[in-house]
């Protein structure tokens, strides 16, 4: 099992919110909901402001591991060998997890992710880089949005939480794509427009 990196403290909002942090938020909600989901399991407890808003305002039945006890999650355990059930959640989510695992790693927790899922997986991964972006909003036409991920191979440095990121020497976004397919079909693949560290993939599942 890995090892616990932050305390709870972590999670204080001086210290961890920011803005592009709540957008990624909605777009954590809208992927899950969209799919209409009865239940929901979510690794990485993080600030709670996710499983916060499932259980207060959704009838999702919604669980939630963490390897780190004082998060008080449902489960403590780890996402590389998940303590529960095949199939014993419609939806399973792991928003700026799986970088804190050797890239070893990755397809290991992906494929215990897709065990315990019955539909869908829904990730988030920290893309490294900078965003070249525009914006353009004329009255009565919808909104113009462009961006783009300046690829800058740099060697990444373990930081004692991240041992890799996309687009860091070695992950190219291709690589994580390809790495993903391998456990299902991934439906959507986006970086937010006002989040740009944070990149998405939904992966839709096909169990025997």
């Amino acid at each position: 099992m890995e090892k616990q990196q932050v305390t709870r403290d972590h999670y204080d909002f001086a210290r961890y919110g920011f803005e592009g942090r709540f957008v990624s938020y909605f777009w954590q909600l809208r992927e899950v909901l969209e799919l209409k989901p009865s239940s929901v399991l979510e690794v990485g407890v993080g600030d709670g402001v996710f499983g916060c808003f499932i259980k207060n305002n959704t009838n999702i039945k919604y669980q939630s591991l963490d390897i780190a006890s004082d998060l008080a999650p449902d489960i403590v355990g780890s996402v590389t060998n998940i303590p529960v059930a095949d199939k014993s959640f419609d939806v399973v989510c792991a928003f700026e997890v799986l970088e804190h695992l050797p890239f070893e790693q990755f397809d290991q927790a992906v494929t215990e992710l897709c065990r315990v899922a019955r539909t869908h997986v829904i990730m988030s991964l920290p893309h490294f880089g900078p965003m070249l972006s525009f914006s353009l909003k004329i009255p009565f036409l919808p909104r113009l949005q462009f961006a783009w991920k300046i690829p800058i191979p740099k060697k990444h440095i373990f930081n004692d939480e991240h041992y890799w990121e996309i687009g860091k020497r070695g992950y190219a976004i291709a690589r994580i794509r390809q790495e993903l397919a391998k456990h299902g079909t991934v439906i959507s693949d986006f970086i937010p427009f006002n989040s740009d560290y944070h990149h998405f993939f939904v992966i839709e599942l096909h169990h025997a």
